[in-house]
């Protein structure tokens, strides 16, 4: 024990020797006459600095988003401790954890536990990340519950995107790249500008396209037998199908926005967004890597050698099963999602009111073809999925704010929002064949799903701000969510083997119509003991939604009751002081917090009913200590020093009724409590996913002239993880050693910016950590009993080292 904890040490002091630019994670840096700039936010729905606001919030520059190539909200988490997605292939797309708290993926139902808010609009689906979040004003992440600002699903945290507005200068940039590990082009392309006195127009495009993948694939041609029978007495010889190798994650992208913002008097502005996007990758499941097997090798393809390399293996669906099957396509493994949005704001300020209004409709389709057994292997235990799904919102809110010289001001408002989720799928799998099926796509299906859930949510939302002297500001407030979700779950066909042997029902619809109300309280105090000393202390509540699992199972013993799922709520402490001292050279912050989310959504394989359920389980409270600084010396203008401190402890409370892991047994803490009931096990005291004790960053970058006309720019930046576990069941088999993940830039500008050569590295160790996972499929057994055998466990993967060369041009 003293051996490993030593390890443990001296890999943070290691972190924290390492000089570099945690700047992706802190704030912006040293002006050109040195010293601490100040960062605008809108963390509460109003304009103040980082140092004014009452939140602990990690605020990300369009300076440094640019300037580190933070396109995508996996980058900006590969960058922040405490923060991580984990893209998944199939379920909701990926998840999102900040501080241990958030949400599985296996259910498409499941909402995330950290919210992301564009432009002062909710997406709540995890399949957000596949969005492009280039030419961007700023990034807030917002730690901890927000529920009276933002709305239902931030449990967790808020990521708080504000994308760039037209000025009142012409206005024109070009950035062209090359990253050398995926073979990747990239380029943006910005024109913006005034149209008019009062009119501004603003066209942001970005396209990329890859030419190799980054993760090996190592499958080989594969043999899937399939039967033509109804019933298993029936004695027939198998029909092999040759599945091939699938591609190995090789992806491309184009984004478009167009912005008009209208200025008619200096006090009304009204801005217009419209963006529509594309991203497709040839393999949903590259990231999936097979990270440890109890025999070292993967148990259906001893092949395959399980371990903590950037390898994984997968295969098409056969030719004449992908022929038939609906969005088959070629067979070839993709995933391709579609997306458009509208977004109205409005902002009209009177003497002492202002009133805002934010009017957004928004759509995304995602059709994916998964290898879902997540390894090559022969024989009939492969699966083979498609599916279809969309989903669209329109969603409106008004808000008025008070800003009177007297001591109380007020904040209230109104949200509405209409929501509907359509699901379809289809599976191959156990070598099932029908040729008597009709229609003629159901020949190789196991079965298929149609699934849809139709939402309404209206919200009331009010503050009141109490300054009984100048520098202390008490505020208090609430919001009450009603929320209505009206959802159907169908299997229209099952194969007759498996409708005999209980697995699957067809043909059985099932409608849950489900009502939710919620009061959110919060308050907040702050004391501004100095112009630069800031001290806070708030309590805080959050509502995430309940729901339906419209990607689950109906089996012949399962109920609607595997399907719906109540909310999941957080409350809780957090205070702390913000500071800027040696005549604006240091910035100095603390933050201690405390939360307990209850009713904690857990979705997970039910074995017994052969379903996938997700359940309210339990609780789980994390509680910790961050610390952050920035220096900026005046004597050294150009250089900049800053890092992050962060101890985090996410445990569950009681949760008695939390599914076991494969192969988990009774020793462990696994039972079984009736013949023909799930194993389960109580997760108290065990870590949540994703959270390491202690996180931390360290870094430095410096801008000096070279010439009259020339810069140059260095950087070097590290991020340090302890140990954890990587997924939500307490599996140790998934646990992640600590590490350090490195990333380094050199940038030759002018003076004028107007040119850039960058050369950016990111994790340069190469290093590879899981940030999620699953339980093989078919693999394991014994579960809950004395003699069980673990399952494979396949990880979702970091991103190996990428180097990419970037020029820019600016106007």
């Amino acid at each position: 024990m003293k051996g490993r904890y030593s390890a443990r040490a001296r890999l943070l002091s290691g972190a924290l020797l390492i000089a570099v630019v945690a700047g992706p994670a802190v704030a912006q840096g040293a002006g050109e006459e040195g010293g601490i700039q100040d960062i605008v936010v809108t963390a509460r729905k109003r304009v103040e600095t980082t140092q004014d606001v009452p939140v602990a919030v990690t605020a990300l520059t369009r300076e440094q988003l640019s300037r580190y190539d933070l396109s995508s909200l996996e980058r900006v988490a590969a960058s922040t401790p405490q923060f991580v997605i984990g893209r998944a292939p199939s379920g909701s797309g990926a998840t999102l954890v900040l501080r241990g708290i958030g949400s599985n993926t296996t259910s498409i139902g499941l909402e995330q536990s950290v919210a992301v808010v564009v432009d002062g609009i909710y997406y709540g689906q995890g399949r957000t990340i596949n969005e492009g979040f280039f030419d961007l004003g700023r990034l807030e992440i917002l730690k901890g519950p927000q529920a009276l600002f933002f709305g239902k699903n931030a449990t967790a945290g808020v990521v708080s995107i504000t994308t760039a507005d037209p000025g009142d200068r012409p206005e024109f940039s070009a950035k062209l790249g090359y990253e050398f590990a995926g073979q990747q082009i990239l380029g943006e392309a910005v024109a913006s500008g005034p149209l008019t006195e009062t009119l501004g127009a603003r066209v942001a495009v970005r396209a990329s396209k890859m030419y190799d993948g980054y993760f090996r694939n190592i499958g080989t041609a594969q043999t899937y037998p399939t039967r033509d029978r109804s019933s298993l007495a029936q004695v027939v010889n198998p029909t092999n199908h040759v599945s091939d190798p699938a591609g190995d994650g090789r992806a491309e992208e184009f984004y478009i926005r167009t912005t008009l913002k209208w200025t008619p008097t200096d006090r009304l502005t009204a801005t217009l967004k419209a963006n529509f996007g594309t991203n497709d990758n040839d393999n949903p499941g590259a990231n999936n890597v097979f990270y440890y097997c109890p025999t070292g090798t993967a148990a259906f393809n001893p092949n395959v050698r399980c371990g903590r390399r950037f390898v994984s293996s997968s295969n098409r669906i056969p030719a004449a099963i992908a022929a038939s099957i609906p969005y088959g396509s070629d067979g070839s493994m993709g995933n391709e999602y579609r997306s458009w949005a509208v977004t109205a704001n409005l902002n009209y300020e009177m003497d002492d009111v202002t009133i805002t209004s934010a009017t957004n409709y928004n759509w995304n389709r995602n059709i994916f073809r998964f290898d879902g057994d997540l390894i090559s292997s022969s024989g009939p235990q492969n699966v083979f999925a498609t599916e279809w799904s969309t989903f669209r919102a329109f969603s409106s809110e008004l808000r008025a704010l008070t800003t009177y010289e007297g001591p109380i001001n007020l904040m209230v408002g109104g949200y509405y929002q209409k929501t509907k989720r359509d699901y379809l799928a289809w599976t191959a799998s156990g070598g099932l064949e029908n040729s008597a099926a009709v229609p003629d796509f159901r020949r190789y299906l196991a079965n298929s799903k149609d699934s849809e859930t139709n939402g309404e949510t209206i919200a009331l939302f009010g503050q009141v701000t109490y300054k009984p002297v100048e520098r202390v500001e008490i505020s208090g407030g609430v919001r009450y969510t009603h929320e209505t979700k009206d959802s159907y779950f169908e299997q229209p066909y099952a194969h007759p083997i498996r409708v005999a042997q209980g697995i699957f029902l067809p043909n059985v619809r099932i409608f849950a119509d489900q009502t939710f109300n919620d009061w959110s309280p919060e308050a907040t105090i702050s004391f501004k003991a100095t112009r630069d000393v800031n001290l806070y202390f708030g309590y805080k509540t959050a509502y995430k939604s309940g729901g339906f699992s419209n990607s689950g199972i109906l089996s012949a013993t399962a109920s609607v009751d595997d399907f719906t799922f109540d909310a999941e709520k957080a409350r809780g402490f957090e205070g702390g002081v913000k500071t800027t001292l040696l005549d604006r050279q240091l910035r100095l912050n603390i933050a201690l917090y405390r939360y307990r989310i209850s009713n904690l959504q857990i979705d997970f394989f039910n074995a017994p009913v052969f379903a996938f359920s997700t359940i309210n389980a339990g609780s789980a409270t994390t509680k910790g200590v961050e610390l952050e600084f920035e220096y900026g010396p005046r004597t050294l203008p150009g250089f900049n020093l800053r890092g992050s401190l962060n101890y985090n402890k996410a445990r569950y409370g009681d949760v008695p009724n939390a599914p076991c892991y494969g192969g988990m047994t009774i020793a462990d803490g696994c039972t079984i409590p009736a013949p023909g009931q799930r194993p389960r096990q109580n997760l108290r005291g065990k870590p949540t996913a994703n959270a390491p004790l202690w996180t931390a960053s360290l870094g430095a970058s410096y801008d000096a002239a070279l010439t009259d006309r020339l810069r140059l720019g260095l950087s070097l930046d590290a991020r340090y993880s302890d140990n954890y576990i990587a997924t939500a069941f307490g599996n140790p088999f998934t646990r992640q050693n600590s590490y350090v993940n490195i990333d380094g830039s050199i940038r030759l500008h002018t003076d004028d910016d107007r040119w850039e050569l960058a050369l950016i590295g990111k994790n340069l160790t190469n290093r590879w950590y899981a940030v999620g996972g699953v339980d093989a499929p078919n693999t394991g057994g014994g579960t809950g009993t004395a003699t069980g055998v673990i399952a494979d466990q396949a990880g979702y993967a970091s991103l190996p080292r990428t180097v990419q060369v970037q020029l820019s041009w600016r106007y």
